[in-house]
């Protein structure tokens, strides 16, 4: 799943402000906002929120 994807879904499920996560996850609140504007981020940073995700959502891929 694509990773923008993935967050929006987080997002709307907990009611969690985009910032919140952001700055939460990667320590940046325009995180969300910037990968929204067209934003690529790194293979590491990408796989650091999937685990975030992962295991936030209880599970792993």
């Amino acid at each position: 799943m694509h990773l923008l994807t993935r967050i929006q879904r987080h997002l709307r499920r907990t009611g969690t402000p985009p910032t919140r996560f952001g700055r939460e996850v990667v320590g940046d609140p325009r995180f969300v906002a910037d990968l929204r504007n067209g934003r690529e981020v790194r293979s590491s940073t990408e796989a650091r929120v999937h685990a975030w995700l992962d295991r936030h959502e209880g599970h792993a891929q």
